[in-house]
């Protein structure tokens, strides 16, 4: 029985619908051990018989056996396997792939083998060895000549261990003495105990044969038997196949970048920027929103919280709207804004609130000092609520004293700590029982200096000092604001909502905003504000996913030749696909890399820049910034991979092989 047979092998091509025939019902069958040269002028139909053998031309009609086995041509994934364990190619044009070296075109071949990584790298240099080209192992293709490139695809052809070896004209690009030593490698496969067919149009090549078969006009005219085919040995080795590793295919991948090092390293510079600049307003974001924090956190202790009495009956104002229309109501009808002990009882009873402490706040408070008078400012009682990081100098104010704002009391004096124990005068208006403003003019003595920093100036007296001058003047002494107490942090906002839902005669009694509650929004505005910085930025990775897809494209239409000799090596239509994919991914992570290191040095940078200024870190980069980028970035070079990566994975590999 012989090992390869061709029953009525027909094929058409077709224009429109007009037939024209290129095989017209081919019967041949070949043993191993033959060295078969198919001889014939161009458009014989040779070349469309070499692609049926070979399992890359599926359109056709007649049977093809192999070992005495049906091979379906349907069966795209049983065609794959036939190639990768039965057939090896040798290319008229060498088709070596131009950024691997000799020895990785030929372990490109045995990466679909089952040898592991030290077994396949020993054989292949055996092979090369055995084509002659010991030395020129780790050379690259265009460091060859013509003879060479093609033993250079003698040993990729054989890396497999195949039974059928197809040489489409493999001399056809080579003088007479490389043609005589590669058609002597033939040769010497065919005593090995493998079929050899040859497609030529050479007569002297037919020759070297042990059998000729004469193709025109799509029939076989003329067979010839020049000798007796060679001896098969009893066993043969040979090596069970599997689809091409993942590491070989990222190993390709990088090797192409590294091949078209300044084009990619354009496109990565590009897409680095894009993931540096969202990296590093996302990380201005984060630290502006810090910086607020802390400089509240300086100013005022969060367990305490500002509650002041509502005025409005508007039953739909939220707790911010209700504040400040009490804030309005002071100047107009202040009775209404005070709180009187039996209120106070009521806020104190609420659940969460540990305690409460009565004050008043005025505006419009002038402070004289000599000959120096400042603007108007607030004049509050202190709290609890105050941290004592605010007073810089002195301590927090008794019975008598007050501590004045530290930017004040360097116009009074440059060396404004010497104030501490001098008496300052300050008026202010407050309002009767009736409503009618009430001046109030008084002294005190300086306790201390406050820094208010970036929330503005602090005057902060005692209430019963305040309370003292209030009713000397006749004027309301209840108070006109709260701060209350909270202990349990994590209670502030459930508390803060009790408080504002207290109801008295059915009406809404207090209103209060929790810091919580105005930092939560100076945060969302400040994550908005970094957000759509950041969305600016990340046009930039929109541009440089159009870049990908460019590259993507010309990798591909530049690459066509290799597509088609991957396919014909038994590459399977997924690996192709996922070879682009993954050059297109590296490109994506490379530049995730870069861009996180360039957004890290600039985080350094600019808070080494400001930190005289502000004494804080305003750049603060975290791992989610730098997780969303690199998910970004991975997630734009995937979509941008995904049709030109398709459009190889389709190519049909005959046509590949043929392209220019």
């Amino acid at each position: 029985m012989a090992f390869l047979e061709l029953q009525n092998i027909k094929k058409s091509y077709y224009l429109g619908k007009e037939a024209f025939p290129v095989l017209k019902g081919i019967d041949l069958s070949f043993e191993k051990g033959e060295f078969v040269s198919i001889l014939g002028e161009s458009g014989g139909g040779k070349s469309t018989l070499m692609n049926i053998i070979g399992g890359l031309d599926r359109n056709f009609d007649g049977t093809v056996l192999v070992d005495g086995d049906k091979l379906d041509h349907t069966q795209e994934k049983k065609l794959d396997i036939y190639r990768r364990e039965t057939v090896g190619y040798i290319f008229q044009s060498f088709n070596l792939i131009n950024y691997q070296t000799n020895l990785e075109n030929v372990e490109t071949s045995l990466n679909m083998t089952d040898l592991s990584s030290s077994e396949r790298k020993k054989y292949a240099v055996e092979l090369l060895n055995k084509v002659g080209l010991g030395e020129h192992v780790h050379k690259y293709p265009s460091q060859l000549s013509g003879g060479q490139k093609q033993r250079v695809a003698i040993a990729r052809a054989l890396a497999s261990n195949p039974d059928i070896m197809i040489a489409d004209e493999p001399t056809g690009a080579l003088d007479s003495v490389n043609t005589s030593e590669v058609l002597e490698l033939l040769k010497q496969i065919a005593e090995e105990g493998k079929l050899v067919i040859v497609v030529t149009h050479s007569q002297a090549v037919a020759d070297y044969g042990t059998r000729i078969v004469h193709m025109a006009d799509g029939k076989i005219d003329e067979e010839k038997q020049l000798k007796d085919k060679f001896i098969v040995p009893e066993s043969l080795d040979k090596f069970k196949s599997k689809p091409l590793k993942q590491s070989s295919i990222w190993n390709m991948a990088f090797d192409h970048l590294k091949y078209k090092k300044l084009q990619n390293a354009l496109i990565i510079l590009g897409s680095a920027i894009g993931v540096f600049s969202v990296i590093l307003f996302l990380g201005l974001g984060n630290g502006i929103k810090a910086y607020i924090a802390d400089q509240v956190n300086d100013l005022v202790n969060p367990n305490y919280q500002t509650v002041v009495r509502n005025v409005t009956n508007d039953t739909k104002a939220s707790p911010g709207q209700r504040v400040q229309e009490t804030m309005r109501a002071m100047a107009t009808d202040y009775s209404s804004t005070t709180m009187n002990d039996s209120m106070l009882k009521r806020l104190s009873e609420v659940k969460g609130v540990d305690n409460v402490y009565a004050g008043g706040r005025f505006n419009n408070t002038v402070f004289t000092y000599g000959n120096v008078k400042s603007q108007p400012f607030q004049l509050q009682s202190w709290t609890p609520q105050y941290s004592e990081k605010t007073i810089k100098n002195g301590h927090r104010p008794g019975n008598g004293e007050i501590v004045i704002d530290k930017d004040f009391a360097k116009k009074i004096q440059s060396n404004y700590s010497d104030l501490i124990g001098k008496t300052i005068s300050f008026s202010y208006v407050a309002f009767d029982q009736n409503n009618r403003p009430v001046p109030i003019v008084t002294s005190a003595k300086i306790a201390g200096i406050t820094d208010g920093g970036q929330s503005g100036a602090l005057f902060i007296q005692n209430w019963s000092t305040i309370q003292g001058d209030l009713k000397k003047s006749g004027a309301v002494t209840d108070a006109n604001y709260t701060s209350v107490e909270i202990k349990d942090t994590k209670e502030v906002k459930a508390t803060m909502k009790r408080i504002n839902q207290v109801k008295n005669n059915g009406m809404q009694e207090f209103a209060g905003v929790s810091l919580d509650d105005i930092l939560s929004t100076i945060n969302t505005i400040t994550s908005l504000a970094s957000y759509v910085l950041a969305a600016i930025a990340g046009i930039s990775l929109l541009v440089s996913a159009i870049m990908i897809i460019v590259t993507t494209y010309m990798s591909v239409s530049e690459r066509t030749r290799e597509i088609g000799v991957l396919r014909a090596l038994g590459a399977r239509a997924k690996d192709i696909r996922g070879l682009f994919t993954n050059e297109a991914l590296l490109i994506g992570m490379i530049s995730a890399v870069v861009g996180i290191v360039l957004a890290y040095g600039a985080q350094i940078a600019m808070n080494l820049a400001l930190k005289s200024l502000i004494h804080f870190d305003i750049v603060r980069v975290s791992i989610g910034n730098v997780i969303f980028a690199v998910v970004i970035s991975i997630i734009i070079a995937l979509v941008a991979s995904f049709v030109p990566s398709r459009r190889a994975a389709k190519l049909n590999t005959i046509d590949a092989l043929a392209a220019d």
